[in-house]
C-alpha cells in the first residue's frame, strides 16, 4: 500500500519590502512521503520570495514534467518556474524552454557548491535563468518551524528573509549565483 501524502496549512505573512509585497496567503502544502521537512519548508521559502497571486505549489515530488512551483498566466502558458535542489543539465534546459523565467534554488551548502560547479556552463546558455543559493545552516533551523498548521511571518529587505512564528525567527541569507 502506498503511504499518501501529509497535508499542511500555512498562514504566511508577507511583507516583501524589495518587491512591495504586502498579502497574507493561506497555503496548502501536500509533504510528500519522501519529503523532509526541510524541504518543505524550503519550499515555502521560495514561495515567500515570490509571492504572487497565481503562484502555485504543483504535484511536486511525484511528477517529473512539473517544477515544485510556477506561475501560470490565463492562457495556461507557465511564466515561472521553480525548482529546488539540484537538478541536472536535461531538466535545467527543460524549464528554461517551458517558461519565461526560471528560478533554481539551491540550499544544501558544500553539495550545491559542487553541483553549481558541474553546470554553471549549461546555466550561462539561459538568459531566462536565475540560480539563487541559500544559507545552507539556516536551512537547517527551518524544521523549528515546521507544523501541520503553522502561522508564519516572512519579512524580506535587501535579500535577507526573516521567516518566524510566535516563538522563534530565523534570518535566511541567499546569495545570487546566476541573474
Amino acid at each position: 500500500m502506498a503511504l499518501k501524502a501529509t497535508i499542511c496549512k500555512a498562514e504566511l505573512a508577507i511583507s516583501d519590502m524589495d518587491r512591495h509585497v504586502y498579502e497574507t496567503f493561506n497555503l496548502t502544502l501536500a509533504q510528500h512521503p519522501s519529503e523532509t521537512t526541510e524541504r518543505i519548508m524550503v519550499r515555502l521559502l521560495a514561495f515567500a520570495f515570490n509571492a504572487q497571486e497565481r503562484l502555485e505549489f504543483t504535484r511536486g515530488l511525484s511528477t517529473d514534467d512539473e517544477p515544485d512551483l510556477w506561475l501560470r498566466n490565463y492562457s495556461d502558458e507557465i511564466e515561472l518556474w521553480i525548482e529546488l535542489g539540484q537538478p541536472d543539465d536535461k531538466r535545467i534546459r527543460k524549464a528554461c524552454n517551458k517558461a519565461k523565467q526560471v528560478i533554481i534554488y539551491g540550499y544544501h551548502g558544500r553539495p550545491a557548491a559542487l553541483w553549481w560547479d558541474s553546470v554553471k556552463s549549461e546555466c550561462a546558455r539561459h538568459d531566462n535563468l536565475r540560480v539563487v543559493n541559500l544559507d545552507a545552516a539556516a536551512v537547517s533551523q527551518l524544521e523549528q518551524l515546521h507544523q501541520r498548521t503553522m502561522r508564519l511571518q516572512a519579512t524580506i529587505q535587501d535579500g535577507l528573509l526573516w521567516l518566524g512564528d510566535e516563538n522563534h525567527s530565523i534570518e535566511v541569507a541567499s546569495e545570487v549565483w546566476q541573474g
